[in-house]
């Protein structure tokens, strides 16, 4: 049974609610499957309420961040439990510029994940390495390492709320993408770390999708990788191309399924 795909939108800080509105209206027009992809779009905070009221069934709405606590003196924060409060089901934590220019460290992104889901908030949990680490042939062990931290604080029958976006730093908002080849090994190393450190079931079940310049044109080849089970898009999630991609994540899912 193949993996259902996941096609994430982050719209990062970008956008007003006019312009956000009118691109959710035509995400809404578009006749995807519902049964072969979970579509998920994360605006910027201000607008997630009126998104959340405007997207129709189908596509859901994730916050980009999150604070771990339930509550406190923490100015400009949300926490988990007031995202469920309005009815958000989905939270993107470890976004590669949430962990570089923000400074979050592995076992912070993994505590915030953990209490996302003690509050039924499924997770995008992103991991990645930098151009210098991938250089270094540190790849795998920078994703195994960013796992590790989540594996130490999570049960087995957690996994299921999460998503796991290997996204590489280099190929965030650079044009660059990673090859086919190169995302499949990655996958597939991350793939074989779950099994090793958690479980078969867990690596076997658990959806991981790639992030990193993904667009229509090279969206359904990546996702027609066998360990590639979707994508985390930036850029092009604000643009009416995000449907297209949508659509050929869904096809490549379908060809999976028939093999």
């Amino acid at each position: 049974m193949a993996r259902k795909v996941c096609i994430g939108g982050n719209f990062k800080m970008n956008g007003d609610l006019a312009t956000l509105t009118k691109l959710v209206s035509q995400f809404n027009e578009c006749n995807f499957d519902v049964e072969a992809a979970d579509v998920i779009i994360a605006p910027p905070a201000l607008y997630i309420i009126p998104l959340l009221e405007h997207v129709k069934k189908g596509i859901k709405v994730a916050a980009q961040n999150a604070h771990q606590l339930a509550s406190g003196a923490y100015t400009g924060e949300i926490s988990l439990n007031q995202l469920k409060d309005v009815g958000l089901e989905w939270v993107v934590l470890g976004h590669s510029e949430r962990r570089t220019l923000f400074h979050e460290t592995d076992e912070l992104v993994a505590e915030k994940t953990k209490a996302a889901l003690k509050q039924n908030v499924k997770v995008i949990f992103c991991i990645g390495e930098t151009l210098e680490e991938r250089e270094a042939n540190k790849t795998n062990e920078v994703v195994s390492r960013q796992v590790e931290a989540l594996a130490k604080v999570i049960e087995e029958n957690d996994w299921k709320d999460i998503v796991v976006a290997y996204e590489p730093v280099w190929a965030i908002g650079t044009g660059k993408v990673a090859t086919p080849e190169q995302a499949q090994d990655t996958h597939k190393a991350i793939r074989d770390f779950l099994a090793k450190r958690v479980s078969q079931k867990v690596a076997d079940e658990t959806r991981i999708i790639y992030g990193g310049s993904v667009a229509a044109k090279n969206a359904k080849e990546l996702c027609l990788c066998p360990d590639i089970d979707g994508a985390l898009v930036g850029g092009a999630s604000l643009k009416p191309e995000f449907a297209d991609i949508i659509t050929s994540a869904e096809e490549a899912y379908k060809t999976k399924a028939r093999l």
